[in-house]
């Protein structure tokens, strides 16, 4: 039985979606912090049981049978992140996973300017002691982070952010397609995968640019200073930690961490991954 935690969230939700046009969903189980959530699941097929990376007794029961489990990385930066995912990954190999798989990021390295890039490289490294095969699926930059960012420029013409540089900007439905397709073609990577890229690489100046076509509005990009801009973020409620790993995303563009585009997500979904233009055309009425 193929297991995906997190499948109430916007990636695992999709990833399990798109891996029922594969498998079978008796074969397909999710372990979800609330299974009340999982209910659409559940009544076509899928085995719905709670888990939650906190509470290993939890993780033991919804893992049961697995031949393979799919760790969606969680939303906690630093130390917090990195041990939850190491029960995670205890309870699959305790479990019998015959491979674990995790959703990692572009550019993970202890070195990073990102702290999510340096949580990932640190949960790489305990997949890599686990004692079973592992896949480490190395995700572009979501591209809803940038319509993310987007919001405060649709109220006032004007993208105010720290220097940056390119970036992947890559959509959730491709990552989404291109887990279930490594699941389903079991073996298909060991180890990291290649960065799972978008076809370029683009800078927010490119994303205001793409903003005002899709918009028909007028767009400017603005550079922000690093200190300012944190300021300006913490002045408004956001706690200083995050505010803080925010400005390491930029920095860590700045330094190119981000840039690499590579074919690999292509050769998965088949066809072309899905430009940033779309992304911001689809969901540019939500932020």
């Amino acid at each position: 039985m193929i297991i995906v935690t997190g499948a109430t969230g916007l990636l695992g939700r999709q990833i399990v979606e798109r891996l029922l046009t594969r498998v079978p969903a008796g074969q397909v189980g999710v372990s979800v912090r609330d299974p009340g959530k999982a209910q659409a699941f559940a009544d076509q097929g899928v085995r719905v049981r709670r888990g939650d990376f906190a509470e290993a007794a939890t993780l033991a029961h919804a893992f049961e049978g697995a031949t393979q489990v799919l760790i969606v990385s969680i939303d906690a930066l630093g130390e917090e992140a990195v041990r939850r995912h190491r029960a995670a990954i205890d309870a699959a190999v305790a479990a019998g996973a015959r491979r674990v798989l995790y959703t990692s990021h572009m550019a993970a390295g202890a070195s990073s300017h990102f702290q999510a890039c340096r949580d990932h490289a640190a949960t790489e490294e305990a997949l890599r002691k686990c004692g079973v095969p592992f896949t480490s699926l190395r995700n572009g930059f979501y591209a809803a982070n940038a319509v993310r960012l987007l919001a405060q420029a649709m109220r006032s013409d004007h993208l105010v952010l720290p220097a940056d540089g390119p970036v992947s900007w890559t959509s959730h439905e491709d990552l989404a397609d291109a887990a279930a397709a490594v699941l389903a073609g079991e073996g298909r990577f060991d180890g990291p995968t290649p960065p799972l890229t978008a076809a370029e690489a683009l800078t927010f100046d490119d994303v205001a640019r793409i903003a005002g076509e899709v918009t028909g509005r007028t767009v400017t990009r603005v550079v922000a200073p690093d200190d300012a801009f944190r300021r300006q973020l913490t002045e408004h409620g956001v706690p200083d930690e995050y505010a803080g790993h925010l400005l390491g995303m930029f920095a860590a563009a700045r330094a190119g961490e981000f840039a690499t585009v590579d074919p690999t997500l292509a050769t998965l979904l088949g066809h072309a991954p899905t430009p940033l233009s779309a992304v911001v055309r689809k969901d540019l009425a939500t932020v």
